[in-house]
């Protein structure tokens, strides 16, 4: 009874070390919804996806398509010495000297009329770039729900993994105690009892194992949501057992208009359209008005006289009309290379349907066997675990021996853990349903 004590000692010492480290952590309730919330305020993508919006959405202005004009202003200040002859035939002097100094202002306004519909084509170009940003955001968003929703569950299933675990410890201490007392009535050898104390040895190190990466789960629910690792959960929703049934015409209609990345590529499109139009641009004049104002203050001296002062202004304002006759046939090569790229962004688009077809039947025929799975593993864990109710009977009773009993017992560890595993791998096959469809925002 002695080792049978230090190693129940030893379990519960290490156990109270393990929730002491745990005190020390900051704990919060959190539901899945809010930590969805969470993640999409905290998580550094989605912080730099938002960031790029705002680039974006700075970036979009009739300014820097060209519209408006640009003003500038300078100042500039001149000092200039001349030695020179002197021609006057009454001055004794051969040369003079003349020291000068100026200052002048001059504003200036540049702006292009009419570039060839150029502008208009560049505006629409900054509204698409803003719309791909948004739609890269949208991407993450569903990235990072579809992302924080498996962590969550995760967590749930690797804590349910650790009361499967705790429940095939029990049964083994509860074993090896019984086993004990057998010894001591002269009815168990050694053998036996050494195998089950084994056994339960075993299985306390699975346990801290899983224990181990119950935390460790937890950690990845944080690193997803953007928090540090003193923060620990106590998550208060249950593990959602997914039971719905879709039509693929239905999928494939909603994908077809929800699903993001196919959004992003109808964008460039669009933008290939655009180039078309640029290049076609070329074939128009531009007219472009230059306009501004100098102002010139000088001062000046003569051989080391008084300085004198004069100043002068001026204003003009110019149109230009310049026209391209000849590129060398470049203006039609370039319209040509447009339309090839926009052949090529819409059998992009006819590409990447017909991927994104197979990739929805296959998942969704993943989904639908996966949910069969699951209830399998149900019936599969309700007949393990009468099993080991009916061989835990029949171990206490002499009908079977240890080794038939621990048997039993790893037969019904399997069955649990392989029962939430198909839990999460169906979660994970309909969040992947949920995304390619552009639902999965809708749903969580």
């Amino acid at each position: 009874m002695k080792k049978y004590s230090l190693i129940i000692l030893f379990s519960v010492f290490v156990t109270n070390i393990l929730a002491q480290e745990q005190d020390s952590i900051v704990k919060i309730e959190l539901s899945l919804s809010q930590a969805i919330e969470r993640g999409l305020e905290k998580n550094y993508q989605m912080i730099i996806s938002r960031k790029n919006v705002e680039i974006a959405e700075n970036n979009n202005t009739w300014g820097a398509a060209g519209r408006l004009p640009s003003i500038s202003f300078g100042i500039s200040q001149g000092n200039r010495f001349d030695n020179s002859a002197n021609n006057n035939p009454l001055s004794t002097d051969e040369r003079m000297n003349t020291l000068s100094h100026s200052i002048t202002p001059n504003a200036n306004l540049r702006w292009t009329i009419f570039g060839g519909f150029a502008i208009q084509v560049t505006k629409s170009n900054l509204s698409l770039a803003q719309q791909m940003a948004e739609e890269g955001l949208a991407v993450r968003v569903e990235n990072t729900v579809q992302q924080i929703a498996l962590a969550y569950y995760s967590v749930l299933l690797e804590n349910e993994k650790l009361d499967v675990m705790t429940e095939v410890l029990k049964l083994s201490s509860d074993r090896y105690y019984y086993m004990m007392q057998k010894k001591e009535l002269g009815t168990a050898v050694t053998f036996e009892v050494l195998q089950v104390k084994n056994n339960f040895l075993s299985d306390s190190s699975n346990y801290l194992l899983q224990r181990v990466n119950y935390e460790n789960s937890l950690r990845t629910l944080a690193l997803s949501m953007g928090d540090s690792a003193s923060v620990s959960y106590v998550l208060t929703d249950d593990v959602l057992i997914v039971d719905k049934e879709y039509l693929v015409n239905d999928l494939q209609t909603k994908m077809f208009s929800n699903n993001k990345t196919l959004r992003n590529q109808y964008i460039n499109i669009k933008m290939s359209e655009n180039a078309i139009k640029m290049n076609k641009s070329g074939w128009y004049p531009t007219l472009a008005l230059n306009a501004g104002t100098d102002y010139v203050n000088s001062f000046y001296s003569i051989d080391g006289g008084d300085y004198a002062s004069g100043y002068s202004y001026d204003a003009y304002a110019n149109l230009s009309l310049t026209y391209t006759l000849y590129s060398g046939g470049a203006r039609k090569r370039n319209i040509q290379n447009a339309k090839i790229e926009q052949e090529i962004s819409q059998l992009q688009i006819d590409e990447m349907k017909l991927s994104l077809t197979n990739q929805l039947l296959s998942i969704n025929e993943l989904y639908n066997i996966r949910k069969q799975m699951f209830q399998v593993a149900e019936e599969n864990l309700e007949s393990a675990k009468l099993n080991l109710q009916i061989a835990e009977h029949k171990f206490k009773n002499g009908s079977i021996n240890s080794f038939n009993y621990r048997d039993i017992q790893m037969v019904y560890l399997n069955v649990a853990f392989s029962r939430l595993q198909t839990i999460y791998n169906l979660i994970s096959t309909h969040t992947d349903l949920l995304r390619l469809t552009g639902g999965i925002v809708n749903e969580y």
